[in-house]
């Protein structure tokens, strides 16, 4: 058995969760939802949109603040203006979308079954910038960061209803992003679970770990540590860097299988990035 699924059941047993096959996303994300509202009783369930600020008065307090100005409004108006920037054959990015490309970020990621992969909105966006004869956009941060705020923004309020497609091959990605989430990696020998699930709301150093129930839904975010936007990508590779481990390409199978995973045990929250943290 693999050493994954060794730590799950390990995990669902001290914990109390209830243990799941591996082939049943539902079940896993029921458990993994009843965990958070077990372990933050007090909690709402809409408020783990907000990350350790739905936890934590204090940390509340100073996010609450920043809100009042948000450090990403820029980079939302920035993002709107390359979006509708024309291109070089008199189209812009929102042509590539439904509607225009406003209020569309919640259809990412999806699993596509033609090509039989997960697709991300960084990948749709630079995908249409090479369709239509563009430069594509670095990873991580800058315009592709912005370009996500502006989509994210115009998407705020809708729910999360990710979707796992009948097929083997979507259920295989879900998979190997649970894989992911659970396996330990790096010097220090952690996983995603040690910090978000296992000891979320604990401190480490002095920082209180967010739940990982909601982590996708306020992304691209502005972070302090930052002093810009990036991309949930770009906290991926930062998280496994901190357990020191080599982080993956951005866009690589590994985070957007990640990604889907994250998204469907988040479903029935509601998106509303971008969003600020420290």
């Amino acid at each position: 058995m693999k050493k994954w699924v060794i730590y799950t059941i390990a995990m669902a047993i001290v914990l109390g969760l209830p243990l799941v096959s591996q082939a049943d996303p539902e079940s896993d994300r029921k458990a993994f939802q009843d965990y958070f509202k077990n372990r933050f009783p007090n909690t709402a369930f809409d408020e783990f949109i907000n990350g350790v600020y739905a936890i934590d008065a204090p940390s509340r307090e100073q996010w609450e603040a920043l809100e009042e100005f948000p450090p990403y409004e820029i980079a939302i108006s920035q993002g709107e203006e390359f979006f509708k920037k024309k291109f070089a054959n008199g189209k812009t990015l929102g042509d590539c979308f439904p509607g225009g490309g406003k209020g569309v970020a919640d259809q990412y990621p999806y699993f596509d079954t033609k090509r039989g992969e997960v697709i991300t909105l960084e990948i749709a966006i630079n995908e249409c910038l090479k369709a239509n004869g563009e430069q594509t956009l670095k990873p991580n941060k800058g315009t592709i960061a912005n370009v996500e705020a502006y989509m994210a923004f115009t998407t705020r309020g809708k729910k999360i209803n990710e979707k796992i497609p009948n097929d083997p091959r979507a259920v295989d990605a879900y998979e190997k992003g649970k894989q992911f989430f659970y396996a330990r990696r790096g010097q220090l020998n952690m996983s995603c679970a040690h910090c978000h699930v296992d000891n979320a709301g604990n401190k480490i150093r002095a920082d209180i770990l967010s739940p990982a129930l909601g982590h996708v839904s306020h992304f691209p975010v502005y972070r302090t540590a930052w002093d810009e936007v990036g991309t949930l990508h770009r906290r991926f590779s930062g998280c496994n860097e901190q357990v020191r481990a080599k982080a993956f390409e951005s866009q690589s199978p590994e985070y957007r299988n990640l990604e889907f995973f994250l998204t469907y045990m988040s479903n029935g929250l509601t998106w509303n990035g971008p969003g600020v943290r420290k």
